[in-house]
């Protein structure tokens, strides 16, 4: 009964149930007539028409995935010698290894992955960045639907974390950033960016190279431990690993599950895109072979976890006096590009506003308000 009470019915079966139930058939003679349970026909009978069942199926693992990186390894090695190696003698060594399968499957595999074609081309195992140093982030932008796709591409391991959201706000970004850390397991010591205002303000503000960060965006790296990068203008192929990942996002996730949801007359939310997202990084993604380093990404990232930074507090806002002393660099700077009323600070208590108000009275920027007047919270509204 537990068994029957877990099926999952295709397409065909549930047509037959809503027809039986069409007729007058009672839920019991129903499930007589199929062979499967009471329940399970009532599960299905609540379903709207034209539901289309779907199951997640997680990649379909091979004996011969294991042993990539050793064939890899190889190939390579003659490469470098300028020999060749047979896949006859591949399939001896693997076997000295622990494979147990044929030779001819070992042949199909690895002409699925091309690795004879692909050594001729290219190193086939990439790893640009150690375990642990960077973290590769981009927006992915769904206009048709509304919504955006936060994406965190770990660079060493290629593990990936995807959430979708309704708006590209600073404190999206923030709240983003601190579920793919607890996604990952800690914090790149580096995070990746391309120019998103949310990020950077000015490039090249201060001098080469020392860029005008969002404060609020800084302070949160600093409160998390890690180091800040932009790629260079019109250079987005520096990210190319998020990059690459978008792609893959795109047609073999999102676009598909429009198609299933809109067979079932539903839309893609962030509810449900949310929902089947994880379980998509979870089975999917995350468990493929990848197609560069020929390794499943949750394996590396367990290699890579103990190299991340440990996961950092929950984040309060930022300090009224980092925003003076990020921006007071540079005074003139400062009056042309920023707006004392901009200034973003949480709830604190008074201590926090006391420590603020020599610093702007320091560099100018108070006008005339009474004492109260700060008190009471004007200055800030």
């Amino acid at each position: 009964m537990d068994y029957e009470r877990s099926q999952v019915l295709d397409k065909r079966q549930v047509q037959m149930i809503k027809k039986l139930l069409k007729q007058g058939l009672n839920k019991t003679e129903v499930a007589r007539r199929l062979g499967i349970s009471r329940e399970t026909v009532r599960k299905y009978a609540k379903l709207p028409e034209g539901y289309v069942p779907t199951i997640n199926k997680a990649p379909v693992a091979n004996i011969v995935d294991p042993f990539l990186p050793h064939i890899v390894k190889m190939l390579e090695t003659a490469k470098e010698q300028r020999v060749f190696i047979p896949t006859t003698i591949i399939y001896a060594e693997i076997q000295t290894l622990g494979y147990n399968g044929s030779l001819r499957w070992l042949q199909q595999m690895m002409q699925k992955y091309e690795l004879r074609q692909r050594v001729k081309e290219e190193k086939l195992i990439r790893f640009e960045t150690d375990a642990g140093k960077q973290m590769q982030v981009d927006w992915i932008e769904f206009p048709s639907d509304n919504l955006s796709a936060f994406v965190a591409t770990m660079g060493y391991s290629r593990a990936s974390y995807v959430e979708y959201v309704d708006n590209e706000k600073i404190e999206t970004l923030l709240a983003c950033h601190m579920n793919a850390f607890a996604y990952f397991g800690g914090v790149a010591k580096e995070c990746l960016y391309d120019n998103m205002k949310t990020v950077i303000i000015k490039r090249n503000a201060y001098g080469r190279g020392k860029h005008q960060f969002n404060p609020l965006f800084e302070d949160f790296a600093k409160h998390c431990g890690f180091m800040l990068k932009v790629c260079r203008p019109y250079r987005a192929k520096t990210k190319g690993k998020v990059e690459r990942f978008n792609h893959y996002l795109r047609y073999s996730f999102h676009n598909a599950l429009r198609v299933k949801l809109a067979m079932k007359n539903y839309q893609v939310n962030i509810d449900n895109a949310n929902a089947e997202v994880l379980k998509w990084l979870d089975n999917v993604a995350n468990r493929r072979i990848h197609q560069t380093t020929l390794q499943k990404p949750f394996d590396l990232l367990s290699e890579e976890q103990p190299h991340l930074l440990s996961l950092p507090k929950p984040y309060g806002g930022i300090h009224p006096k980092v925003v003076i002393d990020s921006v007071a660099k540079n005074k003139k700077e400062f009056h042309k590009t920023t707006d004392i009323n901009s200034i973003y600070i949480p709830n604190r208590d008074m201590q926090s506003y006391d420590e603020l108000i020599p610093a702007i009275i320091f560099y100018g920027l108070l006008p005339t308000f009474s004492m109260q007047t700060i008190a009471g919270g004007a200055l800030w509204s």
